[in-house]
């Protein structure tokens, strides 16, 4: 289901401290043709977690978007999202695989060759998610960028794990991301820039296909 290109290459990971709430981010981007939702919340009350990752669900499932809860697999569950995805702090990965059963998606990230060697040793991911690409302000505590050179080498480690490159890309990067052997890209602030929110996913998507818009 993820590999397919024209669905799930851009990945669109919501964002805190917006005009807009994350229900509103997430229906934008679905009505814009986006396939692939992170709810992505950071020091959110869980009732407010929980209450906000039913309603995104709720709002993919309208419109056949999967939808994913960044770092918890308590909200996940609670909010019968399609999977999680887990950061290398958060829960082990296959305590999440036993407790999330093999029909939700697992993610996990990836920023060196230590964590590639874990995905593959763990063999219970679905996805990984690898970067920095370039420098972020979205993400603190930013791992050592890797560049076009650094993906490729960990793209090649996980010997055929799907991979979403995320950190700091734009429309311009992504044939050279393409190809590197990801299967996509992870976006977060570059979808919500000037507030265009529709403009901006269809030229990352159409960038991702080699046209333009």
């Amino acid at each position: 289901m993820l590999l397919e290109p024209h669905k799930y290459s851009v990945m669109c990971i919501t964002q805190d401290g917006l005009a807009l709430s994350h229900e509103d981010q997430a229906e934008r981007l679905c009505e814009a043709g986006a396939r692939w939702i992170q709810l992505r919340m950071k020091n959110a009350e869980p009732q407010h977690w929980i209450n906000t990752a039913c309603a995104v669900v709720k709002i993919c499932r309208e419109h056949g978007a999967v939808c994913i809860v960044n770092d918890s697999v308590d909200i996940a569950i609670a909010a019968a999202a399609d999977g999680v995805h887990l950061g290398k702090d958060d829960e082990n990965w296959r305590e999440a695989r036993r407790r999330l059963g093999r029909s939700m998606l697992l993610g996990g990230t990836v920023n060196n060759e230590k964590d590639a060697k874990r995905a593959i040793t763990a063999n219970c991911l679905d996805y990984v998610g690898v970067g920095p690409w370039r420098f972020t302000a979205t993400k603190k505590n930013l791992s050592p960028v890797l560049g076009e050179p650094g993906v490729r080498l960990l793209v090649a480690m996980l010997d055929g794990l799907p991979t979403w490159v995320i950190g700091g890309i734009e429309p311009a990067d992504l044939l050279t991301v393409r190809a590197t052997g990801a299967a996509g890209v992870a976006v977060a602030s570059g979808l919500f820039r000037g507030g265009q929110i529709e403009g901006n996913f269809k030229t990352y998507a159409a960038a991702w296909a080699g046209e333009t818009v």
